[in-house]
C-alpha cells in the first residue's frame, strides 16, 4: 500500500463524516419543525457507509503493480430517514394541533444527536490525524533524499 492510497482512505473518512456531521446538525436544528414539504413533521435522517470500492481501473493498476485490489477507504450510499414513530405532545394551542390537541413532533433525540455528533466529531479527528501522520512520513522521507 503506497503512501498516497493511504491519504485517500483517510481523505474518503473525512468526507464521510463531514457530510454526517452536516446531517445530524440537520436533525438538530429541525429538531421542533412540526410542518414540512410534505406536509408531516420532520424525520431523522441518518447516513449510511458502506466501504469504498476500487474502480476497474484502479482494480487493474493494482494487478499489473502487483498490490491488492482490496476495498479502501469509505463512501456514503444514502441518506436514509429514520422511521420511527413521531412523538405526540399535547398543545391545543399549536397551530398543527389535531383535534384532541396533539401535536406530532419529529422523532429526533437532541441527545442522542448530540452523542452522534461527538462520535462523528471523533472520527472526523482520527481520521486527521492519520491523514497528518501519513504527510508527515512523505516529508520525512522526502528529507531524507535531499
Amino acid at each position: 500500500m503506497s503512501f498516497l492510497s493511504s491519504l485517500n482512505i483517510s481523505g474518503s473518512g473525512l468526507t464521510a463524516s463531514r457530510l454526517r456531521m452536516d446531517v445530524i446538525s440537520e436533525n438538530i436544528s429541525n429538531a421542533t419543525t412540526t410542518r414540512t414539504e410534505n406536509g408531516g413533521p420532520y424525520r431523522r435522517k441518518m447516513v449510511i457507509y458502506e466501504p469504498a470500492e476500487q474502480s476497474p481501473f484502479q482494480r487493474i493498476f493494482a494487478s499489473k503493480l502487483q498490490q491488492s485490489g482490496e476495498q479502501r477507504g469509505v463512501k456514503v450510499t444514502q441518506i436514509a430517514e429514520d422511521q420511527s414513530d413521531f412523538v405526540p405532545v399535547y398543545d391545543p394551542s399549536h397551530p398543527d394541533a389535531n383535534a384532541q390537541g396533539y401535536v406530532m413532533m419529529p422523532n429526533v433525540d437532541p441527545i442522542k444527536e448530540t452523542i452522534d455528533m461527538m462520535s462523528a466529531t471523533r472520527a472526523y479527528d482520527a481520521n486527521l490525524t492519520a491523514f497528518n501522520a501519513v504527510k508527515g512520513m512523505a516529508v520525512k522521507a522526502l528529507e531524507l533524499g535531499r
